[in-house]
């Protein structure tokens, strides 16, 4: 397994005591200040020169003749687009790209970016050179400079992914693996640990005895996010003993079956030296591959830089900044991430390749499931299908703290039995309809009959193709 890091760092010029200046305790989503370097660019050749057979210039074609001709709008997409308007008042440069004559695109709306497809053309001939160290960062940084941003070409011509080790824990004879930290993928290997030392089989899928030990889990993990989760070239970060097996059952001890807690501190695990899309592919060779990438919160910071035909991401507004945090802003330093690509071995060959798309949600995603799959027999489809919940509440890694009790979101169809059982344990719970829970997508390799099974699910546009 190979694990590739492409997230982009942050501005050399930019340091807290800009935001100390400017009388903010918190990095705003919107706008310049919440860019950090976009790293996909540099992702896609990296995993290029690595992995790919084909000329990047074909490999960008579709892409390009989609932006110029044109291609109907989804759906779910359509609905996420229809607030656009609002979301870019303030953004002359984000209207003309994104919407259509000042209206955001409707379902089944041809929508055309023949800007973007400029860019990929530059792409396709220079190379990421021309995205880093060419004419592209060239505008990109005019464009900062005139907008009271901090990018530089230093920034740009610096900018390279990192090849990381996925971690891995077992939960069940099934091998984990997600990508480490400056991402939030051991949270579900946290999570996994300290669920495994209860039958979940025996008390069903949508028991309130499972999904209180569910919460109860997810909030212990997501407690070490907020402190423990950050660049690890500028931390040493307890990785391996967060995910230790040892440090569930100390996490495990804490959890009382009866009664939801209502604060929760990071554990004490001992340091040793030591707006997104997903994809998943699996080829003829039974090569995976499983890539996840993301603007963040909804066209990112919603700044559109001149005619260049995309918004930069705002990644940076998930930096804190508190000076004893290790997610503080630093110049040239990853903010923490919570996109997470993942996959599952057993016997050690691949068995899923998978993700789930949506913020804080996405470790509690895999979580439910993988859980569906191995502890409740379910296929690849119907766990994705399976009504999930989602807890919100708990600190975060940007240093702002929440009710640490906080609430808990549930789909339709979770049973009323296991809300009413839910409540009794002291959970706040509220069904919330909409695009909360996560988009789920996923191969399974049938290793017994020589087939994939693909799934995806119908909280998003997504789609399963075999050919």
């Amino acid at each position: 397994l190979y694990g590739l890091n492409a997230s982009g760092r942050s501005p050399y010029e930019l340091d807290q005591s800009v935001f100390k200046e400017l009388g903010l305790d918190q990095i705003p989503l919107d706008g310049p200040l919440s860019w950090s370097i976009p790293g996909c660019v540099d992702g896609w050749f990296e995993l290029h020169d690595r992995f790919g057979k084909r000329q990047m210039s074909e490999l960008l074609r579709p892409s390009i003749e989609y932006g110029t001709n044109g291609f109907p709008v989804t759906e779910i997409i359509a609905g996420y687009w229809s607030k656009a308007d609002e979301a870019f008042a303030e953004q002359p440069d984000s209207q003309s790209t994104f919407l259509i004559n000042g209206k955001p695109p409707v379902e089944g709306q041809v929508f055309r970016n023949p800007n973007l497809a400029k860019t990929y053309q530059q792409i396709a001939e220079g190379g990421k050179q021309a995205f880093y160290q060419g004419a592209i960062a060239r505008r990109l940084v005019d464009y900062s400079e005139r907008n009271d941003g901090f990018f530089s070409m230093q920034d740009f011509a610096d900018h390279r992914s990192t090849w990381v080790d996925p971690v891995s824990t077992n939960y069940r004879g099934y091998e984990v693996w997600e990508l480490p930290p400056n991402g939030q993928g051991i949270a579900a290997l946290e999570m996994l640990n300290i669920l495994e030392g209860y039958d979940l089989t025996s008390m069903g899928s949508g028991s309130p005895e499972y999904l209180h030990l569910f919460i109860e889990a997810k909030k212990l993990a997501f407690a070490d996010r907020a402190k423990f989760y950050a660049d690890p070239e500028f931390n040493l970060l307890p990785v391996s003993q967060l995910i230790s097996k040892a440090y569930a059952d100390q996490q495990r001890a804490r959890i009382d079956a009866m009664q939801a807690a209502s604060d929760v501190p990071a554990g004490d695990p001992v340091l040793q030296q030591g707006d997104t899309v997903y994809l998943t592919v699996v080829d003829k060779d039974r090569n995976c591959c499983s890539l996840i990438q993301s603007n963040y919160y909804g066209f990112g910071s919603k700044v559109t830089p001149g005619d260049l035909g995309f918004v930069l991401q705002n990644r940076g507004a998930l930096f804190a900044l508190s000076e004893d945090h290790l997610n503080r802003l630093e110049p040239h330093k990853r903010p923490f991430h919570t996109i997470i690509p993942a996959m599952v071995t057993k016997d050690k060959r691949p068995w899923l390749c998978f993700g789930v798309m949506g913020g804080d949600m996405q470790p509690q995603g895999h979580v439910q499931v993988l859980c569906n799959m191995i502890d409740f027999g379910m296929n690849v489809q119907a766990a994705g299908d399976s009504p999930r919940i989602r807890h919100v509440g708990s600190q975060q890694p940007t240093g702002v703290k929440m009710d640490g009790s906080g609430f808990v979101n549930v789909e339709s169809g979770v049973p009323d039995a296991a809300i009413r059982g839910l409540l009794s344990r002291g959970h706040k719970i509220a069904r919330v309809a909409g695009g909360g829970y996560g988009g789920y997508q996923a191969i399974r390799i049938d290793w017994d009959n020589g087939t994939l099974h693909g799934a995806t699910e119908s909280r998003k546009d997504g789609v399963a193709i075999g050919y």
